[in-house]
């Protein structure tokens, strides 16, 4: 399945995307193959294209797909004692290709003065220099679903990607394989090396998890789907029946001192993406109490990560200022965290989610109610990444 957010222009063909980016469902559909046939296939067009890095893994049928593409050399890195080789970003801004073919796009990057701590960041320099960039990234890597796959995985996810890098591609591909096929190259030793194949196959790659991780994809690409379709619309100026297609959703998600909001802004985003819908993530301060820049800066960070705006709010009754908030923003659905409040702090004090669905109820605004969780001691810390 292939998208793109090119603009349109009528019925004629439109010129190749400068950031195209193969999704899959986990390591081992094919997406690095993708992206070299790809990269090949402009490069016997006549395109300037070169690798900046490309991660075979040893797999022969991978190497293979190389063929006479020019190589960049890597970089090697000095970290802790040991070498590391790592793309030379420096090389491909100084080469200025048309086209650099990089995988990866999640992988954090060996510590070194003046290297970004990730690829994608890499990868965003390299499109503002003006040279397309063709990449490959997994789903569990995008931000906003990353913590969705550690729950259905048991696996946590250290490297990831901000939404919007990723929803930056003017072409978006999804790289299908069934469940099925992806065990059945496992066991033939197409993915990982014999030693890895029984933990695998019983640990991240095992069925369920891979159905559930498909299912994540697809229903990613689709909301990407729809949204060309309405940008075409748009474009337009009518639908067939002569009427605008638009989305009014607004999507507000409330966020305090309490553990676990992070949970709540991504299933706020995941909420917000799949209506088309707009996100504010607004931090509510109760009465004077004090407020520290560090407690809420790394959810700041993930609101913009995941594609949302962040404001502040202060007032004496957080329902009060929470739902005020939300009519002066024309909010559709709030999004909430469940109570910590103890049973009698309810009775004595009246429950927070209790009076903003009233309040709420008397706006006109639907209200989601999501449980908070934290992180879960002894999780599997193992990596099956591509």
């Amino acid at each position: 399945m292939t998208i793109s957010n090119n603009d349109p222009d009528g019925d004629e063909v439109r010129p190749t995307g400068r950031f195209r980016v193969y999704l899959g469902a986990a390591a081992g559909v094919g997406k690095t193959v993708a992206m070299l046939d790809e990269g090949w296939r402009r490069f016997q067009r006549g395109a300037d294209v070169v690798v900046g890095f490309v991660e075979t893994h040893g797999r022969p049928y991978t190497m293979a797909q190389l063929r006479d593409l020019p190589v960049l050399p890597r970089q090697s890195v000095e970290y802790r004692g040991s070498t590391w080789e790592e793309m030379d970003l420096q090389a491909i801004l100084i080469r200025r290709p048309e086209v650099v073919l990089i995988d990866e796009l999640a992988h954090t990057n060996v510590p070194a003065p003046g290297v970004n701590e990730k690829r994608w960041q890499d990868v965003e320099a390299i499109l503002d220099a003006g040279i397309a960039v063709i990449t490959t990234v997994n789903i569990q890597h995008i931000e906003s679903l990353a913590d969705a796959v550690e729950r259905i995985t048991g696996v946590t996810i250290g490297e990831r990607v901000p939404d919007w890098m990723v929803r930056r591609a003017d072409q978006l591909e999804l790289i299908d394989s069934s469940a099925d096929q992806l065990r059945r190259r496992m066991l033939h030793g197409n993915i990982y090396p014999e030693a890895k194949v029984h933990s695998a196959l019983s640990g991240f790659f095992r069925m369920e998890n891979l159905v559930a991780l498909r299912e994540l994809s697809l229903r990613f690409v689709a909301d990407e789907t729809e949204e060309e379709l309405l940008e075409f619309l748009r474009s337009r100026g009518a639908n067939a029946s002569g009427e605008v297609w638009d989305t009014a959703e607004r999507i507000l998600v409330a966020v305090t001192g309490a553990p676990g909001n992070d949970t709540v802004i991504r299933r706020a985003a995941r909420i917000a993406a799949r209506s088309k819908a707009e996100l504010l993530v607004l931090h509510v301060i109760a009465g004077d109490a004090g407020t520290n820049r560090n407690d809420t800066a790394s959810l700041e960070e993930l609101t913009h990560d995941v594609g949302g705006s962040w404001e502040t709010a202060r007032g004496e009754d957080v329902a009060t200022t929470l739902v005020a908030a939300a009519v002066d923003h024309q909010i559709t659905q709030i999004v909430i965290g469940t109570s910590k409040r103890s049973r009698w702090q309810s009775v004595t004090r009246g429950a927070i989610v209790q009076q903003i669905l009233r309040k709420a109820a008397d706006a006109g605004i639907d209200v989601h109610v999501i449980a908070r969780r934290t992180e879960r001691n002894g999780r599997a810390a193992a990596n099956y990444e591509e």
